[in-house]
């Protein structure tokens, strides 16, 4: 019998904690694990994208060894996209860049980063992918960067669970190491995905409608373009509002052309 200890207490000095992201994960058992390895390294938000069996799954608590508070609190969602909607920064951990001009960053940098940016009051995420087949490029596009293990390349193969490990271990380190958390900026931090995606869509819409996506084929991969672009300028909740306001604002003055357009013609079929 596992000992049934309590939850760590919530606050953590001058720290916002990254929450931890499984993106279809196949197996409670690795559900589980990784949950340890969040007691382990401090850890507690935990979020879960469409899990191969469902949820909740007795076999991940088994497998805890005790660090149930992330399991208890897991919330479950059906897109990566969903998951990630309520935060600032995300960083995505796989073998391969996948046709995506992301930064590259080892675990180490990655720690890095994120403790800046926790210091600054920006809410971060770590996403993993599935046992198997990892993450899609679609996924990856909505990320801030790729986080890449350095492992030696006749054998790349590692587990969820020790994927996570080597990626909050070095996040611990820096914590423990580090002597004050970064100064804030004088500055708006950046705005949540939820807000960005938004933006993307927004403007998806109006460039389809203006025949931008041709050939047809080429759509998906120009979308997945143009969202990496703008992901890099970590856009304040105040600029996204202004990028939608270009949008909306070019949008009008198509509509106001196409209008003078029409008028022009129908008083020179009228002669």
């Amino acid at each position: 019998m596992k000992e049934n200890r309590p939850a760590p207490p919530i606050d953590r000095p001058d720290l916002t904690l990254p929450c931890v992201i499984l993106d279809r994960p196949q197996m409670a058992e690795n559900i589980g694990a990784v949950a340890r390895v969040m007691g382990n390294f401090g850890l507690r938000d935990l979020r879960i994208v469409n899990p191969r069996d469902g949820w909740p799954q007795e076999r991940a608590w088994a497998n805890a060894s005790g660090a149930h508070w992330p399991l208890d609190n897991a919330a479950i969602y059906d897109t990566v996209a969903d998951a990630i909607a309520d935060l600032n920064a995300v960083y995505a951990t796989t073998a391969r860049p996948r046709e995506t001009q992301l930064p590259v960053l080892t675990p180490r940098q990655t720690a890095d980063q994120v403790y800046i940016e926790a210091g600054e009051g920006i809410r971060t995420g770590l996403l993993f992918g599935a046992e198997r087949a990892g993450l899609e490029t679609n996924d990856i596009a909505l990320c801030h960067g790729i986080v890449t293990i350095p492992v030696d390349p006749y054998f790349q193969s590692l587990n969820l669970s020790q994927a996570v490990n080597i990626v909050l271990y070095e996040w611990r380190l820096k914590v423990m190491d580090a002597p004050k958390a970064a100064f804030s900026k004088n500055l708006d931090g950046p705005a949540d995905l939820q807000k960005l995606h938004g933006l993307y869509e927004h403007l998806e819409d109006e460039l389809e409608k203006a025949g931008f996506f041709f050939p047809p084929e080429k759509k998906e991969s120009m979308q997945r373009n143009l969202r990496v672009t703008l992901n890099r300028a970590q856009m304040t909740e105040q600029e996204v509002r202004t990028w939608r306001g270009v949008v909306t604002a070019l949008t009008k003055g198509r509509g106001r052309v196409l209008a003078k357009i029409a008028q022009l013609k129908a008083q020179s079929e009228d002669k």
